[in-house]
This record gives C-alpha cells, sequence and structure tokens, in this order.
C-alpha cells in the first residue's frame, strides 16, 4: 500500500505552534450553562493525533471532526479537516476521505496545504486501482485528479511524485483497452478490436502497450481485408520498434499474405506518426 512522505509538509506544520496555542487557550474557557460540555480545542487535537500515531485511524478521525464542531472557527479547525480525511485515508475509508477533502477544497482553495489536498485525494483514488480485468473507473479518477494537481501546482512536492503514477495510471488504462481488444479480436470482431487498439495508440503512445497495439491493428485490419492500413500499422511499429518482437511478428504475418510493411500517407496512423514513420 502506497503511503504518504514521512515528512509531508503538511504533517510537520500540523504540530508546529500547538504548545503555544495550549498555553493561549488555557485561561479561555467559559462557563457554559446549556449542559452542552466543550472540550478544550488542544485535548481534542492531542488526543486525535495521539490515536492515530498508536494507529486507532478511526477515533483519531471522529476526534479531528469534533475539533472542527466544537471549534469551527479555531485555527486548528482547518488543520482538523485535513487530519480527519488523512486519518479516514489511512484507514482505507476512501470515501470518507474523500468528501472531506472536496469540502476542504472548495472552502479553502487558497490554502497553502491544498495542494496535498488534492495529493490525497487522488490517492484514495489510485490506491483503490483495480486489475485490468476489472472496471477502471478508479483510475479515471486518480488519473484526473493528479492532472488537476499537477496543472495547479507544478512546482509542488505532491506534483512531482503525481506526475510518475500518472505514467503508471495510463500504462494501465492502456493495458484495460489491450485486453478489451484482444477480447473482441478472439472472437472474430476485428472492427471492435481496431477500435481499442487505435484508442492505445492515439492516446496512449507513451506507454508500453504500443508496439503490441501496432501489431494488433496490423493483425485485425487484415482480418478485415484492409491490407493497406495492415501493412501501413506494421510500417510504423517497424519504424519505430524496428526490435521489436511485435514487427517480427507483423512481418511474418504480411509476408504470410504476399504483403510488406508499406507506409499509406491517407493513413489515420500517417496522420498520428508523421514524419516517424
Amino acid at each position: 500500500m502506497l503511503k504518504l512522505p514521512k515528512k509531508s509538509p503538511f504533517l510537520l506544520g500540523c504540530r508546529r505552534g500547538l504548545a503555544i496555542l495550549t498555553l493561549f487557550l488555557a485561561g479561555c474557557a467559559g462557563d457554559d450553562s446549556s449542559g452542552y460540555k466543550e472540550r478544550p480545542v488542544e485535548e481534542l487535537y492531542n488526543g486525535a493525533m495521539t490515536a492515530m500515531e498508536n494507529g486507532d485511524n478511526l477515533p483519531a478521525a471522529l476526534m479531528f471532526d469534533e475539533v472542527e464542531r466544537q471549534h469551527p472557527y479555531s485555527v486548528w479547525a482547518t488543520k482538523a479537516q485535513l487530519m480527519s480525511a488523512y486519518a479516514y485515508y489511512r484507514q482505507a475509508k476512501y470515501d470518507e476521505a474523500i468528501i472531506g477533502l472536496d469540502r476542504f477544497i472548495q472552502l479553502h482553495p487558497g490554502h497553502k496545504d491544498v495542494a496535498y489536498a488534492y495529493y490525497l485525494k487522488s490517492l484514495c483514488y489510485y490506491e483503490q486501482i483495480s486489475d485490468v480485468g476489472r472496471d477502471q473507473k478508479m483510475t479515471d479518477f486518480a488519473l484526473k485528479t493528479m492532472e488537476e494537481l499537477v496543472t495547479r501546482f507544478p512546482e509542488s512536492s505532491y506534483s512531482r511524485d503525481a506526475k510518475l503514477k500518472i505514467d503508471l495510471t495510463r500504462d494501465h488504462l492502456a493495458g484495460k483497452e489491450m485486453e478489451i481488444g484482444r477480447y473482441y479480436l478472439n472472437r472474430k470482431q476485428p472492427l471492435a478490436a481496431v477500435n481499442r487498439f487505435r484508442n492505445v495508440v492515439e492516446n496512449y503512445q507513451t506507454t508500453s502497450h504500443v508496439p503490441e497495439a501496432l501489431h494488433r491493428l496490423t493483425e485485425s485490419y487484415l482480418a478485415l481485408g484492409v491490407t493497406s492500413e495492415a501493412q501501413a500499422s506494421a510500417a510504423v511499429l517497424g519504424f519505430n520498434f524496428p526490435g521489436s518482437k511485435w514487427y517480427e511478428d507483423s512481418y511474418q504475418l504480411l509476408a504470410g499474405a504476399n504483403l510488406a510493411p508499406q507506409r499509406d500517407e491517407k493513413s489515420w496512423l500517417d496522420r498520428v506518426f508523421g514524419k516517424r514513420s
């Protein structure tokens, strides 16, 4: 399971100044004749931090929520919102964490820790990514959230980590498209397969799946009898990945039909790859 950096700028800042705040609030509690017993903010916050350090993440989250409920105008209420989300995240209560993070982002768009909120939200989605045989809704959400983080806060330390995860996420989505494409191809539905492999080539060019996608396009187009596109796919594959085993397979496939790889300037592949092919 992924973990946040141990010395996250946000987490380090949560403890800073708490001792000063404790001294300040010591004499500020007033009488409450309503019967409602308000606990001091430092007692609630310290208790929540201690609970989380002991691995009691759910009780910690509830105590952080109580900080905001009892002391909504305290400077620690805002920090408690994020710490509550982090505690829910550690407990794998991702839905609760995301709700809290969305609320924080909406209420405090200019806060110094809003980049952290986007980052934590992206991790909530990222850790729910399933294998390519399952629905990839969480993968899409993770990618969109990380891309938004990088766009809004390009210099943030969180964005640097997000960029690495974006590449992994895109590769995962391409893998899903490949699986569906192979499914159609194996069931003699080459037209449906072409749509999936084409999506990989057009939208996931930096992933590891492109060489196979180009080979599968060669195979699918041959099955459809569209020989010019089959030759063009193989030509692009050979130019960009000359040492790939997928090019060897495509070459042999074409040779079996008395064809050879050949660029076609009218092909959509030529528009995508241009002079590279």
